[in-house]
């Protein structure tokens, strides 16, 4: 076939996508590719985008390749793996102009492009030739692709070999015949497909001493660290696995080596409700506790998050973004709970939340949450999304300093009540809206164990006075003011001194923002950079956007949520603060950004005839 576009020419710099069926035992392979690229020191971002219903429906695995060390989505396929045939049409149109197409030329291929290479390659002949049983024919036809693609993109065989047998170390019969399937497609490839392509990976020493781990993971490791004790859950996607990987953790680290006996205290509960419940109930007994959920499981917790807010009980709620309302697309990935966490609950509420970018921030904010919810006596939200939840990343190796001691805040021992010091449960002494407390069974007889989801006063009697309630309601804004001060700061980076323009964002959308910076340079357009990292927002964040014309938000969501919540509690003048939204579902790209911010810029210069000639 002549083409009308010239073939792609990039040496680590592409992104491959892999069109698969669910259940056909093509995640496992395709995280092999993936992996075997990061081996030859190359930085490589995988995405798993797959269906929340039955096995059969259509699955992609996209992974892009980036010498330059972008993590983001950058959109488009430069070759697209095309293993299903539901989904042919919409595969092949997402190819990028010169890009390649491989797939089963078993059957012969329809509706081809002129501008891209079409490689075939017969898997399913091979694998109906080689084996008999037709579960294994799925299995290895996935190897023996890899092992195509290895020859295709100059992937070195060592490393895939090295890769299954580890893969494979738990069954090691099994190394054998897949280190077999993988030479098969690889030999064939050599001997009757184009080897290499213009795509080609070539060894570099780009990763360095980076891990490679999902958020979700990275959370429930630093919930160990962090002190946590309690886990009280109810399954749900996509952050079942946080609370999977604390199980696993706790087995590891909180057993006690001589008698075998777990210290801890992990419960599936009937539903959302109970988790936040045990939570809530842990957290006044004293117990560092959380629970992992998503936007459903947040809708059913309010009344239960309401009274941790109004008692002042800590607790710790991880939130795994997916888009919603209601069921939403559960495998999709979004930031569409942030008002809901914020002002979580009736009545005024306002709510610490913090907002990681990676799975490094997720380890080291899941640890900090503990501390806040102990200092401040209140729930605090860790907001992670799908896209970090539960895709594997380059991260940061995790540190921890062995001597740092857990913040319990304020807390009345027996000696301290029996010195003397006053003690009222909700008694702001040193006017910093915080409280002390006292463990239940601190103390015999002077221990104040009784809290109060009502209104009471300093001393947790019952009124409804409305000076007294009013009081309380202020000293609860205050306790969110003295906030500012434990939660992680926002990070700036400017561009340019003195440039007009500026961005704000948050979590996931990171990897994608750095990259449109660059885009954008290369555009002529500086933009400074401000990362939210929780709520309340330190000064900086209001700082920031007073020294800018116009400030980009950019985010997940269809209603601009970090925007609403920048105008309610910094009172900006809307017009200063310019929505950028990505809601479809796919992580955002820096592509999308860099246009609609360019476009933003460009409509702006652009005067209206009858005002320029006024």
């Amino acid at each position: 076939m002549s083409l009308n576009h010239a073939p792609q020419q990039r040496i680590n710099d592409f992104v491959v996508r892999f069109a698969n069926i669910n259940g056909s035992g093509s995640a496992s392979a395709n995280r092999l590719f993936a992996q075997s690229i990061l081996r030859m020191g190359v930085p490589a971002t995988p995405r798993n985008i797959f269906p929340s219903n039955i096995q059969g429906l259509p699955t992609w695995y996209e992974v892009r390749v980036s010498e330059a060390g972008h993590l983001g989505a950058r959109g488009g396929t430069d070759l697209m793996v095309a293993m299903n045939p539901q989904t042919w049409d919409k595969d092949v149109a997402s190819i990028e102009p010169g890009g390649y197409l491989f797939y089963d030329s078993t059957k012969p291929a329809r509706d081809l492009r002129s501008d891209i290479t079409v490689v075939g390659m017969p898997l399913t002949e091979i694998c109906n030739r080689e084996y008999t049983d037709s579960r294994q024919r799925q299995l290895f036809k996935n190897t023996i692709y890899i092992g195509a693609l290895s020859a295709l993109l100059n992937i070195e065989p060592e490393v895939v070999e090295t890769l299954l047998a580890e893969q494979f170390k738990s069954k090691e019969k099994l190394i054998a015949p897949n280190v077999q399937a993988f030479r098969k497609g690889r030999d064939y490839a050599l001997a009757n497909l184009p080897c290499p392509l213009g795509l080609q990976v070539h060894r570099r020493d780009k990763v360095g001493d980076r891990i490679f781990i999902d958020g979700n993971t990275a959370a429930g490791l630093g919930s160990v660290y962090g002190g946590a004790t309690v886990c009280a859950w109810y399954p749900i996607t996509p952050s079942t696995s946080l609370a999977e990987a604390f199980i696993r953790y706790c087995k590891r680290y909180r057993t006690d080596a001589e008698t075998g006996h777990g210290r801890y205290a992990i419960v599936q509960a009937e539903d959302e409700l109970a988790s936040i419940g045990m939570v809530i109930g842990a957290g006044w007994n004293g117990s560092r506790a959380f629970t992992a959920t998503s936007g459903p499981g947040i809708s059913l917790m309010q009344e239960f998050l309401g009274l941790a807010y109004f008692a002042e009980i800590p607790a710790v709620i991880f939130d795994v973004q997916r888009a919603g309302p209601s069921t939403g697309m559960p495998t999709r990935t979004q930031q569409c709970d942030i008002t809901v966490c914020a002002y979580a609950s009736h009545g005024d509420t306002k709510h610490v939340v913090l907002l990681p970018q990676d799975p490094h921030e997720c380890f080291e904010f899941a640890a900090q949450s503990f501390d806040l919810a102990d200092r401040l006596q209140t729930p605090v939200f860790v907001l992670l999304d799908l896209d970090i939840g539960m895709n594997d990343r380059l991260s940061a190796p995790f540190t921890w300093d062995d001597s740092r001691k857990m913040d319990r805040g304020k807390v009345m021992t027996a000696a301290d009540l029996d010195s003397g010091r006053t003690f009222g449960r909700y008694l702001d002494v040193d006017h910093d809206g915080i409280a002390y407390r006292t463990y239940p069974g601190a103390h015999p007889s002077k221990g104040a164990f009784f809290t109060r989801g009502t209104s009471r006063d300093e001393y947790a009697k019952y009124t409804e006075e409305g000076p007294v309630y009013q009081r309380n309601m202020e000293r609860l804004l205050l306790k969110f003011e003295s906030a500012k001060q434990y939660v992680p700061r926002p990070i700036r980076r400017d561009a340019a001194e003195g440039a007009k323009y500026g961005a704000i964002y948050y979590g996931s959308t990171a990897p994608a923002m750095d990259e449109a910076v660059e885009l954008l340079a290369a555009q002529g357009v500086s933009l400074n950079l401000l990362r939210v990292r929780a709520f309340p927002f330190h000064d900086d964040v209001l700082d920031f956007v007073a020294a800018h014309d116009k400030v980009f938000v950019v985010e997940q969501n269809r209603d601009a949520q970090l925007r609403t919540l920048l105008i309610n509690e910094g009172e900006i003048d809307p017009a200063r603060l310019v929505r950028v939204l990505h809601y479809d579902g796919t992580p955002i790209t820096a592509r999308l950004i860099c246009a609609a911010i360019a476009n933003s810029i460009n409509a702006a210069k652009v005067v209206p005839l009858r005002k320029a000639a006024t």
